[in-house]
């Protein structure tokens, strides 16, 4: 690299400027960070970054031999941006930014917060890379508002790409992004899933956090392969009919010198105050969300993501660590806001502005928080008092029905509140029922070990767990492994063990997904209604004694009418009765006990006539076997 004389080329318009520092620039992805140029004949690269409190900046790399002198940047007004034009500089290009401090003597080599491409970690280095991409996923990107609906179906695979599939041939290393493109876009397509979620594929330092300690928030991971990798994965997803949406995670970041922490050698991103900058269960730094130029940051961010990967929505993680102020907090170790709340007033702020910002350049995609307490209208519009959310998980739903379904069925009676709470709020939130990787680490064993009973009972108390969901209100979330029935928790160093699916009970789970899927997208009852109370309403949730539980899922203008029976109990029941409405026979389209799923093969040949005696305060009824631990789902015909 030749040494620089001043800024030279620039990409920033004094509309930029006024636009980041008042907080309302969301395409900073497009100025800020390295952007390879040709101008008049001159190729090289632009390099801008944010370092108010710096009193001298410069960048460095394999072009220029490491050297903190050779290239200084140049202040941009009172902006507190740094930039300069460094000629033959390209694509490719080793970069990080020396930052001298005003204050203390800090000095630091820094990663580029707006690099689109980083070295493989434990290396850090930021590189100079194109964006340039030629999608082929037209189709899907003019259909994905129709594929994205609320009253669409959504049955979510969720991934972790480095442990999803291995080649143990060559040292049981993870797949690459164009590797899995294929594997997975026929395994979830076989499936029946509509969106894959990934974990998060921003790059971050340490690969045991599972991307939830992100650094690149505008990088993709290097471990799987370069930025156009992970785009050709997406593309091809999205050829073959399926979504992808994307964790985000901006409650935290990580402490490692060369991120975004003490950035120009003041708490420029975080707070300076560790009772609002420091997250004491992540050991990590909070957002500084009332900072106009990091609420910029933030929400380029996501709509990078939106814009230059084409994802079809964002899963924002840890919403409740960002609301309230007192989290994992004991007294004395939080900040009340200034009406003496435990709310925390600026991340409302930042968190309806990213979704206005989401919504009104994406209308087509959803938002999705990882919420866990019963903050209110989560999913609501802002313009009705809500944060804007599209969709929210439904933590309290995962709680009580693992809680319910781990325990031994003798004592399930005991717990049945467990299965009924939920419909008194299951329409106060549009809401994903996820069984996600969280309940599946740290010693929580996996889903199917968490059931009790011998194998033959475990597996179809499982079945049932996954019955009873899809056939509940509420998009649909299943981490991978839960299809398969993993015995091992999760481990993040292996694959799956797809060994399994040789064995007769492994296969039936399997294949008990695949058509609970192919159920959940065939009928609209199961979708159309499943943020709207319309769409149900139960038949027996009273049966304590013997745990079964019946109601009724409908689609919103038409006849269609399923009815789910569940057992709890390892006891079959013959004869019984359950109340419906006029109908002239009502079709066993689903048994989870039938012998191609591993069950026991009790059922009821395909269907039932309807009796005309009233029950369960219908005009009608059936008489049913009810297998054991086993869902039913039957579809009524309309009277003839």
């Amino acid at each position: 690299m030749p040494r620089g004389s001043g800024p030279g080329i620039t990409l920033l318009t004094e509309e930029d400027l006024y636009l980041f520092n008042q907080g309302s620039h969301f395409r900073l992805y497009e100025k800020l960070g390295s952007h390879p140029l040709s101008e008049k004949g001159s190729n090289g690269t632009y390099f801008a970054v944010w370092a108010p409190n710096a009193k001298r900046v410069s960048v460095m790399g394999d072009s220029n031999g490491w050297d903190r002198e050779a290239h200084p940047l140049w202040p941009r007004g009172q902006s507190g941006i740094w930039e300069a034009f460094v000629p033959e500089v390209g694509n490719g290009a080793l970069y990080k930014f020396y930052i001298v401090s005003r204050y203390d003597g800090y000095r630091a080599d820094k990663a580029d917060p707006f690099a689109f491409r980083q070295e493989t970690p434990p290396r850090t280095g930021s590189i100079v890379w194109s964006q340039e991409y030629n999608w082929g996923d037209d189709q899907w990107m003019r259909d994905r508002r129709r594929r994205n609906a609320i009253d669409a179906p959504m049955a979510i695979y969720e991934v972790h790409l480095g442990s999803w599939r291995r080649v143990p041939e060559e040292g049981n290393r993870p797949l690459t992004y164009r590797e899995l493109a294929p594997q997975l876009a026929e395994y979830a397509t076989q499936m029946g899933f509509t969106h894959v979620e990934f974990l998060p594929v921003m790059e971050h330092p340490l690969y045991r956090s599972w991307g939830y300690q992100t650094l690149g928030y505008f990088a993709p991971t290097a471990r799987y392969g370069a930025p156009q990798d992970l785009m050709y994965l997406i593309d091809y997803l999205h050829q073959h009919g399926v979504g992808v949406i994307l964790d985000w995670v901006p409650s935290h970041f990580p402490t490692d010198e060369h991120g975004l922490g003490f950035f120009d050698g003041t708490h420029l991103y975080e707070h300076a105050d560790p009772r609002k900058g420091f997250h004491p269960d992540w050991t990590s730094f909070i957002f500084n969300y009332g900072r106009n130029e990091v609420r910029s940051f933030l929400i380029s961010s996501a709509l990078f993501w939106l814009d230059k990967y084409h994802a079809d929505g964002l899963r924002v993680d840890g919403v409740a660590s960002m609301l309230y102020l007192d989290y994992s907090r004991g007294e004395g170790e939080w900040l009340p806001n200034q009406y003496g709340g435990r709310e925390n007033l600026e991340a409302m702020s930042f968190l309806r502005r990213f979704n206005e910002e989401v919504y009104r350049s994406y209308p087509d995609v959803q938002t999705i928080a990882e919420e866990s307490t019963a903050w209110p209208m989560v999913s609501r519009p802002v313009y009705t008092g809500g944060l804007g959310f599209g969709l929210k998980w439904d933590m309290g739903w995962m709680h009580d029905t693992l809680s319910y379904l781990s325990k031994d069925p003798v004592y399930r009676k005991y717990h049945h509140n467990n299965l009924t709470f939920r419909m008194l709020y299951a329409f106060s939130e549009n809401f994903v029922l996820s069984l996600s990787h969280d309940e599946v680490v740290h010693g929580k064993g996996s889903l199917l070990g968490k059931m009790p009973g011998d194998d033959w009972q475990r597996f179809a108390n499982l079945r049932l767990l996954l019955g009873y969901m899809y056939m509940q209100p509420g998009k649909k979330l299943l981490f991978m492994g839960g299809e398969t029935g993993q015995w091992q928790e999760w481990d993040h160093d292996a694959s799956l063990d797809w060994r399994l699916l040789s064995h007769p009970l492994h296969h039936g789970l399997q294949r008990w997904v695949q058509d609970l899927n192919g159920l959940y997208r065939k009928e609209k009852a199961l979708f159309e209604t499943d943020c709207h109370p319309g769409g149900f309403e139960w038949v027996d949730c009273n049966n304590v004694e013997n745990s079964v539980v019946s109601f009724m899922r409908r689609e919103r203008f038409g006849e269609d009418l399923l009815l789910a029976v569940c057992n709890f109990t390892p006891v079959p029941w013959f004869d019984y009765r359950v109340g419906v409405p006029e109908r002239s026979f009502w079709l066993e389209l689903l048994n989870s006990d039938a012998q191609e799923y591993g069950g026991s093969g009790l059922g009821n040949q395909g269907g039932t006539k309807a009796a005309p005696f009233s029950y369960h305060g219908r005009p009608c009824s059936i008489t049913i076997t009810v297998p054991p631990l086993a869902v039913l789902v039957f579809k009524g015909e309309p009277p003839r």
